[in-house]
């Protein structure tokens, strides 16, 4: 959708007339019958004034054309400005403009990701030039009118207020170069970049043939995720992971565009989830049927999408890795597909606040053709984690949807065995099991209890120099200090003398897979999905043992964490429902936590009397128990 579309002499006649942000608005309010804040609308009368002046010279062709707010389908992302035509060789042409208004930014670290002042706070966002190269490669992969048409897209950015040199800084320089950074006084600049492009005017209808092209996967596309699927010996599938995959596969060959049908697929911890939807968007993209790996939680996208590719840089294939939070405006049956993984994470509301939108699974059911979730309601860690069989088949029958359930039972984490998991139930007094005695399990799992943090880190920082495949995360009952002081220590013991930092914030998702990581300690929220061969957990005053007793004390979380969030109002008009909740989410997370690590779980309380009882659990077997 086009909210507003021109010839240049057309829009540099409303920027004349000084009715440029009126113009817009009654057509953005027409085309999505929204209203606009007044900093939104300022904004629209500054940046294009901006680009007034850049096209504003007479060899930029009066009847090129002008697009203003086409959103991206697929997604609620809209491109700034495009200004289109043909080149000296008459083909098709369009360049894309990403506007900010910017004055100052911070370098991150992060591939991609910079911090500045949006929405009354200083928030991390995407580099201009990686957003306006993301929007371009979007429509190369997507939109089949772009891929048949032979339309030529050009991406760069125009911070018409920013001076700095933050953005040019040498970990965003393959996205700047991919699509070029113009400043305030670098008009002049900008206005050669398009003139490179954009010769003789827009006789096509370009911008229109774009926003009315079918949406589909590439066939470019789908040869090159093929190539990296062929071989890759992260995603391969055995026994009853083949068998839910095809069946997956074969209800989207059955069902007819338009009509819809869930697919429920229950699994525990390691039971494959994560292997089988990466390769269903991998099959269905190279079928060329449109497709998208969802999950609310970052970590597991990034590190999925690093694993694919073989790099920790943003790709083409990052459209392929979706948060759950983007389907608000989403139009019936707009995906073939969409693969949900960690469904027990989905929230209710989206948005930062959690208050945009109806729904999360009534969305990504009305988004798309087909839905496959999967599931693990004991994975559920937060006050606001809605995921479970019963929603999802709630909004099925809303939604007039088949639905069909799945189970996925062997156990791939653990050492291949679903006993580790029972035992940990048992242990953390979750349910009753038979399984009581890990010395009576019949497996090789490394289960140990350290008498202090150091000497727990030590074994992890040893173990790591094998694989790269060992972490340590905690209960989240320590304050983030070192998110804003980078010298700080956020876990602290001085009696062990014992300091680390929670998760580098600039590995974003992929703290499980970078090896500087291992010096850092990592929660429920960058490992939840994922895996390593050895777990050190420390287990924070959230979770003691009194007599035998499993104690959760929701007070000793630390007040920033959102798990919990409501829970001293909760407590005030349900006391009960609140403690229960809260019971609910600590044993779910040390759950968790607990079963990250495929050959191994190494721990340490801080409560000593808990450490003595989680000894007392774990001795009588050979390698497991003290440390």
């Amino acid at each position: 959708m086009i909210v507003y579309h021109a010839t240049k002499q057309g829009f540099t006649d409303d920027v004349e007339n000084g009715a440029i942000d009126g113009v817009v608005l009654a057509a953005y309010q027409k085309a999505l019958g929204s209203r606009v804040g007044e900093a939104e609308r300022r904004a629209w009368q500054n940046s294009l004034s901006s680009m007034y002046i850049v096209v504003r010279d007479d060899e930029i062709p009066a009847d090129a054309g002008v697009s203003i707010e086409l959103q991206i389908p697929q997604t609620s992302k809209r491109v700034d400005f495009i200004i289109s035509g043909q080149d000296t060789e008459r083909r098709d042409r369009a360049v894309v403009v990403e506007l900010k208004q910017w004055e100052s930014a911070e370098v991150t670290g992060m591939d991609g990701v910079v911090r500045t002042w949006v929405g009354n706070a200083h928030r991390e966002v995407s580099h201009p030039s990686y957003q306006a190269w993301s929007y371009t490669q979007l429509l190369r992969d997507f939109n089949e009118e772009v891929q048949q048409g032979d339309i030529g897209l050009h991406a760069c950015a125009y911070l018409h207020n920013f001076t700095g040199t933050e953005l040019d800084d040498p970990c965003y320089a393959s996205w700047v170069e991919a699509a070029p950074l113009f400043r305030k006084g670098e008009a002049a600049k900008l206005r050669d970049f398009i003139k490179r492009y954009v010769k003789y005017g827009d006789s096509t209808q370009i911008a229109y043939r774009i926003d009315r092209g079918r949406i589909r996967p590439s066939k470019s596309l789908a040869d090159a995720v093929a190539g990296l699927m062929k071989g890759n010996a992260e995603f391969t599938m055995i026994d009853e992971q083949k068998v839910v995959y095809e069946r997956a596969l074969q209800m989207v060959r059955d069902t007819p565009v338009g009509e819809k049908r869930v697919l429920i697929v229950e699994g525990g911890p390691g039971t494959g989830k994560s292997v089988v939807a990466v390769n269903l968007v991998a099959r269905l993209t190279q079928d060329q049927e449109l497709s998208a790996y969802i999950t609310k939680n970052a970590a597991p996208r990034a590190v999925f999408e690093s694993r694919l590719t073989g790099s920790m840089k943003k790709s083409r294939y990052s459209n392929l890795f979706r948060g759950s939070g983007g389907f608000i405006t989403a139009e019936r049956g707009t995906f073939r597909t969409l693969v949900v993984d960690e469904a027990h994470r989905l929230n209710e509301k989206s948005g930062l606040y959690q208050n945009l939108g109806d729904n999360q699974i009534k969305e990504l059911i009305h988004a798309a053709d087909v839905t496959v979730f999967f599931l693990d309601e004991d994975q559920r860690v937060a006050f606001q984690d809605i995921g479970s069989k019963d929603e999802i088949l709630f909004w099925a029958s809303e939604l007039g949807a088949e639905v069909e359930e799945m189970e996925l039972e062997s156990q791939f984490r653990c050492n291949g065995s679903d006993g580790y998991i029972a035992w940990l139930d048992h242990v953390l007094q979750i349910r009753e099991t038979a399984n009581t005695r890990l010395d009576e399990l019949g497996y090789d799992f490394d289960f140990r209890v350290f008498d202090d943090p150091s000497s727990l880190r030590a074994a992890i920082e040893a173990k790591n120099e094998e694989r790269n495949r060992a972490r340590m995360v905690a209960g989240y009952c320590w304050r983030w200090v070192s998110k804003k002081d980078r010298a700080a220590y956020d876990i602290v013991f001085e009696e062990h003398d014992f300091r680390m930092r929670w998760n580098l914030a600039d590995d974003g998702g992929l703290w499980v897979v970078k090896p500087e990581s291992v010096s850092e300690i990592g929660c429920i929220h960058t490992c939840q999905g994922l895996e390593v061969d050895t777990i050190g957990v420390i287990i924070g005053p959230d979770l003691i043992v009194r007599d035998g007793r499993v104690i959760t004390r929701a007070e000793e979380r630390d007040r920033f964490d959102n798990t919990i969030r409501g829970y001293k109002s909760r407590l005030k008009t349900d006391p009960e429902g609140a403690r229960a909740d809260a019971r609910r989410v600590i044993l779910n997370t040390y759950r968790t936590l607990m079963s990250r690590g495929m050959k191994g779980c190494w721990v340490w309380s801080v409560d000593e009397e808990t450490n003595v009882w989680l000894k007392e659990m774990a001795r009588g077997s050979t390698g497991m128990g003290e440390a």
